[in-house]
């Protein structure tokens, strides 16, 4: 029992990690949480036990996402704040219906539900329509948004302003590995998107000074048809359950009437009777 307890990280690595990933020297943290610089390093280099109080006030300091608090409270030896609650499970029954009420409304243009990864969740029937068209009736081997775009075989084959939007995903993919240091998942995303054909060496790197639209556009191209949207994003406001404060969605709206009355029409062929 000793020895588990001893091989148990204490939160200095991670509190090094986020302070490295926010740009925050011991004494900006130190200052932002309102203790001292000397007690913080004591933390971090494991001289010190800090409160349950005092890991709180760290991580509103640092700004952690749900998940990373519940791993800096784990990692200080304290239960976890926060829980994590599987979308479809009873409790949330009504946020599942708040869910569905957006993406139906949607209609007859295309919403999806995103966690933090880019997998996807749920789609409203627009979207299937949608993807259904511009993959010629195939459907797509993924259920990760990031695969979808990168693949030559997936929707990247009809995405007129590719270049365009993959960057920004891969801008927004760089920022999620630097707010996450400790999660693996999205750096294994990366070097695999990175390694599909015609991706540019440069987005190897991050960008810091990168600077994005507020509002993704997409223009999609088939068979001489042309479709272009752009994208707005939902998130919950104050969540206190780490599967809602990582949920997305995002929903397109049509950038002309072409689009508009194409959704329609694909809406129309689809309806019974």
């Amino acid at each position: 029992m000793i020895n588990a307890i001893a091989s148990v990280p204490g939160p200095g690595p991670l509190l090094r990690e986020w302070r490295a990933a926010r740009r925050f020297s011991q004494l900006d943290l130190a200052l932002a949480a309102d203790i001292s610089a000397r007690h913080l390093s004591y933390v971090e280099t494991g001289k010190s036990q800090p409160s349950r109080e005092m890991v709180v006030r760290l991580a509103d300091a640092l700004a952690l996402p749900l998940r990373e608090r519940n791993a800096l409270l784990q990692a200080a030896g304290y239960v976890a704040q926060y829980p994590e609650t599987p979308l479809d499970a009873p409790e949330l029954a009504r946020i599942q219906r708040a869910i569905d009420f957006i993406i139906a409304q949607q209609e007859p243009y295309p919403a999806f539900v995103l966690d933090r990864h880019w997998n996807i969740l749920r789609a409203n029937a627009a979207a299937l329509r949608v993807n259904g068209f511009l993959l010629a009736g195939r459907a797509s081997p993924h259920a990760n948004m990031l695969r979808h775009v990168f693949d030559p075989n997936d929707l990247r084959a009809a995405l007129v302003n590719w270049e365009e939007v993959a960057g920004d995903l891969v801008h927004h993919l760089h920022a999620e590995i630097a707010a996450h240091p400790s999660d693996p998942v999205p750096r294994r995303l990366l070097e695999e998107i990175l390694a599909h054909p015609g991706v540019p060496q440069r987005w190897r790197q991050r960008d810091p000074g990168q600077r994005t639209s507020p509002l993704l556009t997409t223009i999609f191209e088939r068979d001489g048809r042309r479709l272009q949207f752009f994208s707005s994003i939902t998130v919950f406001a104050a969540p206190r359950d780490v599967t809602l404060d990582e949920l997305r969605i995002e929903c397109c709206f049509p950038m002309d009437d072409a689009t508009a009355a194409f959704c329609r029409r694909l809406a129309d062929e689809a309806a019974p009777g």
